[in-house]
């Protein structure tokens, strides 16, 4: 019977400092501790949530957010990843292209806001260009240590097998590089949303960096708390959806896999 509870209980732990800290947040405000002019308590960010989706205007601003995040990290993914393989596979190319890449990637790239406005203004170019910045980095970094790093007994014992050319690859190199390259992917996730909420709360016309910065200027604060809170949910909704992934494809890892009890 105790193994049932803790089984049905294990899920609800991560979520107890958050809990206890709304809690306390809301015992704060209500107490007069924390002004509601500075920090509105739980019940108030509510009741602004709830304004906001009777119009219908929060879930579009969720929603534009959500792909423009998404179709920076699928650009910035794919041009990472490509980079590493090919730098990882190939000496010559890693001597080429390594330190190139690395000289760009130490330049913040949050730092290039104002440049990107005067190429691409304020539109949705500028805002999945800067997502497309962050994250292509690294997913480049751990996509080419992973690849590097691959055992190369395991190499060995392939070829020995006959595994040659992509079949090398799909079956030995790519199952050894995937560990550090989730580990890149999650990493990635945060940067997506970080370079996200910068880009729309500078340069932008719709989304939750503009339903924050309009907020701001009207003084209410309900509604800029909700804006974060929104931004936290959003990230972490994205991180299970990478451990989601690690489960799925790395039953084989011993790291990874957990025998049933």
């Amino acid at each position: 019977m105790s193994h049932k509870i803790k089984t049905t209980l294990e899920p609800l732990i991560p979520w107890v400092i958050p809990i206890l800290f709304f809690v306390l947040w809301q015992l704060l405000g209500s107490l007069g501790i924390l002004s509601k002019k500075i920090l509105p308590t739980p019940v108030e960010v509510i009741e602004g949530t709830i304004r906001l989706a009777q119009d219908g205007s929060l879930f579009q601003y969720i929603w534009i957010s959500t792909k423009r995040a998404f179709l920076g990290f699928f650009i910035g993914g794919v041009i990472g990843f490509v980079l590493g393989l090919v730098n990882g596979l190939i000496p010559m190319a890693s001597k080429f292209l390594d330190t190139s890449i690395q000289m760009i990637r130490t330049i913040p790239h949050l730092a290039l806001i104002p440049l990107v406005i005067l190429w691409f203004g304020i539109g949705e170019q500028a805002k999945i260009f800067l997502v497309t910045l962050g994250v292509a980095f690294p997913i480049y970094l751990n996509t080419y240590h992973g690849i590097r790093n691959v055992d190369e007994g395991l190499i060995e014992m392939g070829k020995v097998y006959g595994l040659k050319g992509f079949s090398l690859f799909r079956q030995i190199l790519l199952p050894g590089a995937l560990p550090s390259i989730l580990v890149g992917v999650r990493y990635a996730l945060g940067i997506m949303w970080m370079s996200l909420i910068v880009a729309e709360t500078i340069a932008s016309d719709t989304g939750i960096g503009y339903m924050a910065t309009s907020a701001r200027e009207f003084m209410q604060m309900d509604i800029v708390i909700l804006s974060i809170i929104l931004y936290a949910l959003l990230g972490k909704l994205s991180d299970v959806l990478a451990l989601i992934l690690e489960k799925k494809w790395l039953q084989w890892h011993p790291n990874f896999y957990k025998k049933k009890a």
